[in-house]
């Protein structure tokens, strides 16, 4: 896409000015050309697709499916993508089901391709609930483009939302946040933990989360972290702690740069 978001700070100061014209500048990303040009063809198009093969071989179709469920990646893995929709979400080992990250349970389940005789395409009310997806999404995509803490930052509320929705216990919950990489960034950040975290065995990884959550947020559950308050502070705690991991990191490749130019050459 080639709207370009206005994003003149970076790190919390740069997230409360995306907050405050996030409105205005969503609205003219969805009217910039391409984006039109891809919702109008999803929108007029959609209605004729009877199965996930017609999807999958549909690229601009795909394009915008994928987009609305920030998988933009997979838009070349076609037989994979064609799998966890035909599959669905009903049976406990459909594909979408057995993947850590729930956003392919999302896509799967919005299609339904795999969960009733008729899929979801016939209904007059998808077009619009995709596509308000896609924009939100790739508006997202754009800041990314610019500045990632900032696109990650902006889907922590529908992320959330979602997690919430597909998973009923608390476990599971934190289960999927581990497996979404964007939100799992967003949460290991802000809970101040340390990469490597990801080499040991899954359960300890989600104890350590949940302890750390505690220690942070006073609780655990994901439906508490999840009022605006709290994720708010989730949101801040990110945003500082990765900047000044940034500036650290710099800081560090600077003080490295300066002894190697100032050392003499030994083989000269």
């Amino acid at each position: 896409m080639s709207f370009q978001p206005v994003l003149p700070f970076t790190g919390l100061t740069g997230w409360r000015f995306l907050e405050r014209t996030a409105e205005a500048q969503q609205t003219a990303f969805a009217d910039s050309a391409p984006v039109q040009r891809a919702t109008d063809y999803f929108r007029e198009n959609i209605g004729n697709v009877q199965t996930a093969s017609d999807l999958v071989n549909d690229r601009q179709l795909l394009t915008v499916a994928l987009g609305a469920f920030g998988l933009d990646d997979d838009i070349d893995n076609r037989a994979f993508i064609q799998k966890v929709l035909e599959d669905g979400t009903l049976a406990d080992d459909a594909l979408a089901n057995r993947l850590a990250d729930n956003r392919y349970a999302d896509l799967s389940e919005a299609f339904g391709f795999g969960n009733s005789p008729v899929p979801r395409t016939v209904l007059n009310s998808l077009p619009n609930e995709i596509i308000d997806r896609f924009e939100t999404q790739q508006f997202a995509r754009a800041v990314g483009d610019q500045n990632n803490d900032l696109r990650l930052a902006s889907n922590v509320n529908s992320g959330v939302a979602d997690i919430i929705d597909r998973n009923e216990t608390n476990t599971g919950r934190w289960f999927s946040i581990m497996g979404n990489a964007p939100l799992r960034e967003v949460f290991q950040t802000a809970l101040g933990l340390p990469s490597g975290l990801a080499g040991i065995d899954i359960d300890k990884q989600r104890e350590v989360f949940q302890e750390r959550a505690v220690a942070v947020f006073g609780t655990d559950d994901i439906a508490q972290i999840a009022t605006p308050e709290q994720e708010e502070k989730l949101i801040r705690l990110f945003l500082v702690r990765s900047e000044a991991d940034d500036l650290a990191a710099s800081s560090a490749g600077s003080t490295a740069l300066t002894l190697l130019q100032s050392t003499p050459n030994l083989f000269a």
